[in-house]
């Protein structure tokens, strides 16, 4: 803290901003210093530039592949909105009411006037402040003191008594600045536009995460319907099978082993009626705490799941994922914020330039105070500030700054590679998939037709009971599969969507 007294009229205190005592040298001048102190700070700079410590820094590795392991398209699907990639009317209704009432996207955008906060308070760090000061004060000095003894002399000459006590009353106002030589505030106020920025893209990306999320649970939703239809159709086929058991029984062409082993067939299936419909009732909880509302009924086709297209989509080339996906145009955002990060450590060890001004009214009586110019009073300094002794702290927030870029740089190849591997991942399933469905969807026609075939070989005595009941299992299981892999081929393209940074949009 630095006070000046009535040499520029008044009292006027002010903070050195970054200045610690026995590490920074100051060299002060009076009004007109900003000019006078510019080519000693040049100077200093020039001295001191040489004790930077050398840091080893590169930059990020941003080539790809040309292609997707020899895929290569002239469209992207990362192009469409996610309206018109999801055409159903029911999940598009989900995902719109999940973008509106989901809560970990309203607490990201908070986060997101957060950043815009830090952009506005480091503008105000590198702009003029200007203050407004009212004070008062009073004063009584000892007679036996040497502002006592200068008052006792000047009122035997000037033939004036000093007010007793004397009072002290001022209104003014009061300016400080720190001009940016190096640009560290400058930069500093960059990098918290970037990382705003990046908290932007980082919502985006949330989103496109969110309405994979969505599609997934709904498309889960309507495999679990079709599989309870198809577990309540083969326990009416197996309720019949038990029926025909009961009554080869009765005429000696079946035993009580097969009556049993019918029976604890269809029980099996029963309970598993209910293992299904809790995993109804999760996944419909999933649903709806994404969607931001408490438990209930989630609308749904399921009736057309069977009839959804689970084509592969058009992937572009890999060098469009920099801009398409949101979470490798945050990594790129971060890196840069994190490069002037270091520039503006770096400015700190270069000498600062600081300005204050004041101006006011000071009188010891109030009906005096307006009496301008007598009244008035102002002043101008200027401070040259430089580091001179004990720079550790300066040094040590200069590495670690360098050693975040290094940090943010890594990051940011890691994103890329990441996307890279996913899209490969998402199309290698699509095609394992799909050739996975065709063959399902045989052995499922075969084993529907092998259901009658073994009940008629049943009823005419060439066929055992085990034979019925393996025959019904291995169906059952076929059409579960069935399902669960058309459901995978569903999620497949939605992640492959996602992985190309579609949905945000």
């Amino acid at each position: 803290m630095r006070t000046m007294r009535n040499g520029c009229g008044g009292k006027w205190s002010r903070r050195r901003r970054g200045s610690r005592k026995g590490e920074r040298a100051h060299i002060r001048a009076g009004s007109g210093a900003s000019g006078s102190l510019l080519p000693v700070a040049l100077l200093l700079a020039a001295a001191l530039s040489a004790c930077v410590p050398a840091l080893k820094v590169r930059e990020a590795r941003t080539a790809l592949p040309a292609t997707y392991a020899g895929t290569a398209d002239s469209t992207d699907a990362a192009d469409l909105p996610w309206r018109q990639f999801h055409a159903d009317p029911a999940l598009r209704a989900l995902i719109d009411s999940a973008l509106a009432n989901n809560q970990e996207l309203n607490i990201m955008a908070q986060e997101i006037e957060a950043a815009k906060a830090e952009v506005r308070a480091r503008k105000g760090e590198y702009l003029p402040g200007v203050g407004v000061a009212v004070g008062a004060g009073v004063e009584k000095v000892g007679a036996y003191t040497r502002n006592g003894a200068v008052e006792e002399q000047l009122e035997v000459k000037e033939h004036t008594a000093f007010p007793e006590p004397l009072s002290d009353l001022i209104i003014g106002a009061r300016a400080s600045w720190e001009l940016d030589i190096w640009k560290k505030l400058r930069n500093a106020k960059k990098a918290a536009a970037l990382r705003y920025l990046g908290t932007v893209e980082g919502r985006n990306f949330m989103v496109t995460n969110l309405v994979a999320e969505i599609a997934g649970s709904y498309y889960e939703l309507m495999a679990l319907d079709n599989q309870l239809g198809i577990l309540r159709d083969n326990i009416a086929i197996q309720e019949d099978a038990l029926g025909i058991v009961r009554l080869e029984k009765q005429a000696a062409k079946a035993t009580e082993l097969a009556v049993r082993r019918f029976e604890a067939e269809v029980l099996k299936n029963r309970s598993k009626l209910f293992d299904i419909q809790q995993r109804i009732t999760e996944t419909e909880n999933r649903i709806n705490f994404l969607v931001g509302r408490y438990p209930g009924p989630v609308a749904r086709a399921s009736g057309t799941f069977a009839a959804l297209t689970a084509d592969s989509l058009p992937t572009g080339v890999p060098a469009q994922l920099l801009e398409r996906r949101t979470d490798i145009r945050r990594a790129a955002l971060e890196l840069e914020a994190a490069k002037l990060d270091v520039r503006s450590a770096k400015a700190a060890f270069y000498p600062s330039l600081d300005i204050t001004a004041g101006v006011g009214l000071n009188a010891f009586d109030p009906a005096l105070l307006l009496e301008a110019p007598a009244s008035l009073l102002y002043g101008v300094a200027g401070d040259l500030v430089a580091p001179l002794v004990n720079r550790n702290a300066i040094k040590a927030a200069y590495i670690g700054a360098s050693a975040k870029q290094m940090q943010a740089v890594y990051g940011y190849e890691q994103t890329v590679l990441n996307a890279y591997v996913e899209v490969l991942n998402r199309l290698s399933d699509i095609r394992n998939l799909r050739r996975s469905y065709a063959l399902q969807q045989q052995q499922v026609q075969a084993l529907s037709s092998s259901i009658t075939i073994s009940n008629n070989l049943f009823r005419s005595a060439r066929a055992d009971y085990m034979e019925v009941l393996l025959t019904q299992r291995d169906a059952l299981e076929s059409r579960f599969e069935l399902v669960e892999t058309h459901k995978r081929q569903l999620n497949a393209r939605v992640e492959l969507y996602r992985a190309l940074g579609g949905g945000w949009k």
